[in-house]
């Protein structure tokens, strides 16, 4: 069929080709725990149940498998679905039942574990790395460098090396850390895909409200 023929079917006719899939389940090399500073999501997000009031600092955003090489798989098949346990497991791990629903289906699946133990993976996860004093719900600063939020995490994780968080921004804000670790949890280095977006100089921290 010509090339010409078989556009014109797809524009006609809707088809789209099948989505590849994104990755092989249990098969990646490390881990980043994506801990979210909920402040900056509450100042584009005030309607979020998320922002209720609740007084969150960082919040879990996500434990996500990922490449050496970069990046890392991502809704991945067949997808399992969540079961009563697990829902109520990962409510007291997410912020919201919706942000569970969507980190399960996109990052979760491509853990090679089942949904409950996944959502334990991740309750260890957390476990591991010990948010700094400073960075605590209504003990922050208004601003800090970068490289200054860096310092205060591996001084809270000493085994946690010179390379295993990045740090993210929103322009000028504070919007996540990321954390390195192994499949088995314990701190691992970040490959350079893994690295700190956030301008020179000092970045706002929001406030809790």
């Amino acid at each position: 069929m010509k090339y010409w023929m078989v556009v014109w079917l797809v524009l006609a006719t809707g088809a789209v080709a099948a989505p590849r899939e994104q990755g092989t389940p249990g098969e990646f090399d490390f881990y980043v725990l994506s801990l979210s500073w909920s402040p900056t999501f509450c100042l584009t997000h005030p309607d979020n149940e998320q922002c209720s009031g609740k007084g969150y600092g960082f919040v879990l955003h996500g434990l996500w498998p990922q490449y050496a090489r970069g990046g890392g798989p991502a809704s991945c098949a067949p997808q399992s679905y969540l079961s009563r346990e697990a829902m109520d497991k990962g409510a007291t791990l997410f912020p919201t039942r919706a942000l569970l629903k969507h980190e399960w289906a996109k990052h979760g699946t491509c853990s090679g574990l089942e949904p409950l133990a996944y959502l334990e993976k991740t309750d260890a996860a957390l476990g591991v790395v010990a948010i700094p004093h400073q960075l605590q719900p209504f003990n922050t600063p208004p601003s800090l460098p970068a490289r200054e939020i860096e310092a205060l995490f591996r001084q809270s994780n000493p085994r946690m090396g010179n390379h295993g968080l990045a740090v993210i921004c929103k322009g000028k804000v504070l919007s996540e850390v990321r954390v390195c670790l192994t499949k088995d949890l314990a701190f691992a280095g970040c490959p350079r895909s893994v690295k700190s977006q956030c301008r020179e100089g000092e970045i706002r921290i929001p406030a809790q409200r």
